[in-house]
């Protein structure tokens, strides 16, 4: 083999190996995986927000031009990580991490049920009359503070009660 085929060889393989590299990168999640945190464990002192009236787009990273990973519907309760200028970077309830849209966040407050079945009461206290009872995933909005570990909480068909803070994953 002369000179001149080797370094081509070379070249070659170099080339081979790089773009073999490019697209293993490529493909490599851009977020540290959903076991990296305990699903439905919030942090320490967590900040939480709601999906406003319209279902949001999810990213891998904070730009439009990311890969769109999937969809959140509307009121869906989140838990803001990071906020930039114009981007949000998200948990949700199954702690899977994505990018959206700041304009995507509501004003609204909501939580999701995170027991098998939540029992909503009508006054926030265990032996109270149960209202309604919620299945898990559910998303119920907040309307006030958690009280003595009480949240009020309203179903979009109009329902109120007291749901124990125990019972539900956003607050």
């Amino acid at each position: 083999m002369n000179a001149f085929s080797a370094n081509a060889a070379t070249l070659c393989a170099a080339f081979c190996f790089s773009a073999l590299l490019n697209i293993a990168h490529a493909q490599a999640p851009a977020t540290p995986p959903a076991a990296a945190l305990p699903a439905n464990t919030p942090t320490s002192g967590a900040l939480y927000a709601a999906i406003g009236d319209k279902p949001a787009i999810i990213y891998d990273a904070p730009s439009a031009k990311a890969q769109k990973t999937y969809i959140l519907s509307r009121m869906h309760p989140v838990q803001v990580l990071v906020k930039l200028d114009k981007w949000v970077k998200i948990r949700d309830a199954d702690n899977t991490i994505g990018w959206i849209e700041s304009t995507a966040l509501g004003n609204t407050r909501a939580v999701q049920i995170s027991a098998n079945t939540a029992e909503i009461r009508a006054m926030p206290n265990p032996n109270a009359t149960i209202v309604f009872e919620a299945q898990r995933l559910v998303v119920l909005e907040t309307t006030g503070p958690v009280v003595n570990g009480w949240l009020p909480v309203r179903h979009r068909d109009g329902q109120t009660g007291y749901v124990s803070k125990s019972q539900v994953w956003g607050e």
